[in-house]
C-alpha cells in the first residue's frame, strides 16, 4: 500500500513496528513528545528529560524511546516535506494502525508546525558552495613530451569556492578541453537565465 506521507512509496517497515509502541502512551503525552521532535527538526534541540517523563508511564525502556522518536520524526518531517495536510496524515496512520486519539494529536502538532518545519527544511536543503571568485586562462599545446603534434586547446579554471555555513574560502582548479568549456559556459548562461526569471 503506497502513502503520501512516504512519498506515495511503502510505509518503511521500522516505522509500521514502532506504531505499535506510540500507541502505548496515551494522546496527550504523544501531543507533547510530538512537540519535542518537531523542536528537534528546527534544530532548537529536544529534552531528553521531558522525553524520558512522557514515556516512563507507558514502560518505555531506552530502545524503545529512542525507535518512538526516530518514527516520529520520520512521520513528520516526511510529511512537511511532502506536503501533506494534517486530515490525509490522520487517515493515513490510522491505516496503519494508530488509534485515532493519537494520529489526531500529532496531526494537531504538525499542523501547528508545518510552516515552520517547511520553512526550515527549504532554508536548509540545496545548501551549495557558493562560488566567490573565477579564474580562467586558455593554453595552446603544440606538442608534448608523449605526443609530437597535439596543437589543442585547453581551459585552466580556478573556482573560489564559498562555504554557506563556514564561511571559509577554498580553490578548485581544473582542466577542460574547449568542447566541454563551451558546453559548461553554455549550461551556464541557461542557468544565469532560469534564476534571473525566477527573482524577477
Amino acid at each position: 500500500m503506497r502513502f503520501r506521507f512516504c512519498g506515495d512509496l511503502d510505509c518503511p517497515d521500522w516505522v509500521l513496528a514502532e506504531i505499535s509502541i506510540l500507541a502505548r502512551m496515551t494522546s496527550v503525552k504523544m501531543k507533547l513528545l510530538c512537540i519535542q521532535v518537531i523542536k528537534d527538526l528546527l534544530d532548537e534541540g529536544i529534552d531528553y528529560e521531558k522525553v524520558y517523563k512522557l514515556t516512563s508511564d507507558a514502560k518505555f525502556e531506552m530502545g524503545d524511546v529512542k525507535a518512538s522518536l526516530a518514527a516520529l520524526s520520520f512521520v513528520l518531517s516526511s510529511a512537511a516535506k511532502y506536503g501533506i495536510d494534517g486530515e490525509s496524515l490522520s487517515n493515513e496512520l490510522q491505516q496503519l494502525g494508530l488509534p485515532k486519539e493519537h494520529t489526531a494529536a500529532l496531526c494537531k502538532s504538525y499542523s501547528d508546525g508545518l510552516d515552520k518545519l517547511q520553512t526550515h527544511f527549504r532554508r536548509k536543503s540545496l545548501r551549495l558552495s557558493h562560488v566567490d571568485a573565477v579564474r580562467w586562462r586558455v593554453d595552446y599545446v603544440l606538442s608534448s613530451s608523449e605526443l609530437k603534434d597535439v596543437n589543442t586547446p585547453c581551459v585552466q579554471l580556478q573556482l573560489t569556492t564559498k562555504d554557506p555555513d563556514t564561511g571559509a574560502t577554498s580553490p578548485v582548479s581544473f582542466t577542460v578541453s574547449m568542447e566541454k568549456f563551451r558546453v559548461l559556459h553554455n549550461e551556464l548562461k541557461q542557468a544565469n537565465t532560469i534564476v534571473e526569471s525566477l527573482s524577477s
